[in-house]
């Protein structure tokens, strides 16, 4: 199964594709859309709808994890302005057909490291590990969009019922 996982962002969104099956994981890509900080809200969620919509139409994954939104309750804008993200890159995989799964990153982050709290370098650290990769994988974004599609295919695709 071709997996894409994405971290959504409205400066940078991480964006990670495997093929997973029963023997093993494989990276296929991994990269960033970047949504043109310093633009309008309108033209960064434009360039993050597009850059998505060109990794699915390229890379042609089965299903796509992403992130659930979370902010600080004094910051509510923030999660106004990532629902702004979220919203075109799910609009994205569901023009393209693609079934949607939403992750907690607490769930993430404790089924790579055991612990729901690990801070990006443990995330970093694991994922390469899992991955099987010479160095770790950089920017975090990556590293973060990549650890969604393998719990994805943890979570999402190997229970028993799949």
């Amino acid at each position: 199964m071709r997996i894409l996982g994405i971290d959504p962002g409205l400066n940078t969104t991480g964006y990670g594709v495997i093929d997973a099956s029963a023997a093993r994981v494989r990276l296929v890509e991994a990269g960033i859309v970047r949504g043109g900080a310093g633009k309008s809200l309108a033209h960064r969620v434009g360039e993050i709808y597009a850059g998505v919509a060109d990794v699915i139409e390229s890379l042609k994954p089965e299903s796509l994890g992403i992130e659930e939104l979370y902010s600080h309750y004094e910051r509510p804008r923030t999660a106004i302005l990532m629902g702004h993200a979220r919203g075109v890159i799910v609009l994205a995989a569901v023009r393209a057909g693609l079934p949607v799964t939403h992750y907690a990153a607490t769930q993430i982050k404790k089924t790579l490291t055991g612990s729901g709290r690990a801070p990006k370098s443990q995330m970093q650290l694991a994922i390469q590990r899992e991955l099987g990769l010479r160095s770790l994988p950089e920017p975090a974004d990556v590293a973060d969009a990549l650890a969604i599609a393998v719990t994805h295919w943890y979570v999402g695709c190997r229970s028993p019922a799949s």
